[in-house]
């Protein structure tokens, strides 16, 4: 099987299945024998053409006289990675492009979707101005979420609210490849040695402007051939996750709840800055997740986490006025991390954000009867969307006065803000999007 063939099956997948594109591509190149330069180049066009989405299929309606839905998926996702091919590599041939193509349709179709696809990509080569996207009077919206494939909805969201020229920075910023952040085990190391190590299994980083603990690599090779992983000297984790732990500031010998755990980032961060003593409660309602908060704290050599098995909104019941700190890490819309996610923006909808809210706000309401006074709760998200946010934080100060907002800038490791919320924005700050608020119990 060809790296076009494999490409076209996780291509299919995601979108016939619905299933995540990083977790179809590494089960799909697991099954197959492919080189270095072949895993590349199938990576490239499973992320492009799942991240391109409706500008892929706006191209194709231009060449096309029948609704795209009409064509058999598998034929669709031919099309998609020949268009994207065309369009979007400048390195690939066209005629190979269209040749390979047609090749997968003949495996995958018949005689006359061999010759359809054959005329739609030919055509395609021959007349690439039907594909100029409109950009006239009243289209720049259209055209934004066209040249820089996101959803129209999301970026009228975002001119409306940072302005055209940051919502396409935004865009762009989205649309770029995500390096690889990790966090040193302090637990067993620290972040020179590490550095050192890396060296040696042909891992570049350099450090993180953001935390003390962060590396952010530049190249290296599949994760599961870098043994320093295994070892548990290191965990993966972007910048702005790290910041979290910090913000929470646990000590030794305290008890923190982590009551959205999974897969366990932030709970092992905790108990590194707790130096191994106290003790770490990590909640989920998903065993599997639970499994791997577990895995993790064993690689890592965490002995003060303990696993259970429980929803957020319980939290105050089970543990009323226990817990020194409690962390919210909550279900979120994820509108900060989508360049690390290059099919979750197709996935996103204006609902979310109304349906969202009131969950974490029940999550957020719960986890603070679980705080001890004088106690820490602390809130954070993936997202960049204020109805997740700072709207929720308010709206849960204003129904609890036992509690207080603290500068969360002020306990940010390295520049420190006198910001009572800290928002990161991914163009800006050049990290995943992130929302931290620290309250404390009066």
């Amino acid at each position: 099987m060809n790296a076009r063939e494999i490409a076209l099956k996780i291509i299919n997948d995601v979108h016939t299945n619905d299933a995540y594109a990083n977790v179809s591509l590494t089960r799909e190149l697991r099954k197959h024998e492919v080189s270095d330069q072949d895993r590349r180049f199938v990576t490239e066009l499973v992320y492009g053409c799942v991240k391109a989405g409706d500008s892929l299929d706006w191209i194709l309606s231009q060449y096309i006289n029948r609704p795209i839905k009409k064509i058999a998926p598998i034929i669709q996702d031919v099309l998609r990675l020949g268009i994207y091919q065309i369009f979007f590599m400048d390195k690939v041939p066209e005629s190979a492009a269209c040749n390979q193509s047609v090749e997968l349709a003949k495996k995958y179709g018949h005689i006359g979707t061999v010759k359809f696809v054959n005329a739609v990509l030919r055509n395609a080569v021959r007349q690439p101005e039907k594909a100029v996207y409109p950009n006239g009077k009243g289209q720049a919206t259209k055209y934004a979420a066209l040249a820089y494939n996101h959803p129209e909805w999301l970026v009228k969201r975002w001119i409306k609210e940072f302005g055209y020229d940051m919502a396409v920075k935004l865009c762009e910023f989205n649309n770029t490849n995500a390096a690889l952040s990790i966090r040193t085990n302090t637990l067993k190391t620290n972040r020179s040695d590490l550095m050192n190590i890396l060296s040696a299994e042909q891992v570049e980083c350099y450090e993180s402007e953001w935390t003390p603990e962060g590396l952010v690599c530049q190249s290296h090779p599949a994760m599961d051939q870098i043994k320093s992983l295994t070892e548990g000297l290191f965990q993966v984790q972007d910048e702005s996750s790290m910041l979290v732990a910090h913000v929470l500031d646990p000590q030794p010998g305290e008890f923190i709840i982590d009551t959205c755990s999974a897969p366990g980032g932030k709970t092992t961060h905790i108990a590194a800055l707790m130096q191994n003593k106290g003790r770490v409660l990590a909640t989920d309602i998903y065993e599997h997740k639970l499994k791997r908060v577990n895995e993790n704290a064993e690689r890592l050599g965490i002995q003060i986490i303990q696993t259970e098995l429980l929803d957020a909104t319980q939290i105050g019941d089970a543990y009323e006025q226990q817990a020194d700190r409690v962390l919210v890490d909550a279900p979120c819309s994820g509108l900060g991390v989508l360049r690390r996610k290059p099919d979750a923006r197709w996935k996103k909808s204006p609902a979310l954000l109304v349906e969202l809210p009131k969950l974490q706000i029940e999550i957020l309401k719960s986890a603070a009867k679980a705080v001890k006074p004088g106690g820490v709760l602390v809130y954070s998200t993936c997202t960049i969307a204020k109805e997740e946010n700072q709207t929720v934080v308010n709206l849960f100060l204003a129904d609890h006065p036992e509690f207080e907002l603290e500068k969360t800038g002020q306990f940010l490791p390295y520049a420190k803000q006198e910001i009572t919320m800290v928002q990161l924005l991914p163009h800006i700050a050049g990290t995943d999007g992130f929302f931290i608020a620290r309250m404390k119990r009066k």
